[in-house]
């Protein structure tokens, strides 16, 4: 499969920031599917039952990093007792 990697980078109000936590804290809820709005357009990726999650915290002078990171396979769930690695 080809790779696709999109980055988005924008200043946002505090409000905005929350509102678009808040959209991909439901659609994980929800599971199935979530939308990410992406610029000019949206991008739906199936969400499964359990992914992986990563929190970075960076503190650089008078700068904070927060990095939150979740991913997961794309193909068949493993089965019980298989072990890919």
């Amino acid at each position: 499969m080809k790779e696709l990697e999109f980055t988005q980078k924008r200043t946002l109000s505090r409000t905005e920031a929350a509102d678009q936590l808040e959209a991909l804290a439901a659609a994980l809820r929800r599971g199935g599917q979530a939308e990410l709005e992406l610029g000019p357009g949206r991008l739906t990726v199936r969400v499964p039952d359990e992914l992986r999650t990563e929190i970075e915290v960076e503190l650089d002078g008078d700068e904070i990093e927060l990095e939150i990171e979740m991913s997961w396979r794309t193909g068949q769930p493993e089965e019980p007792g298989q072990s890919t690695g």
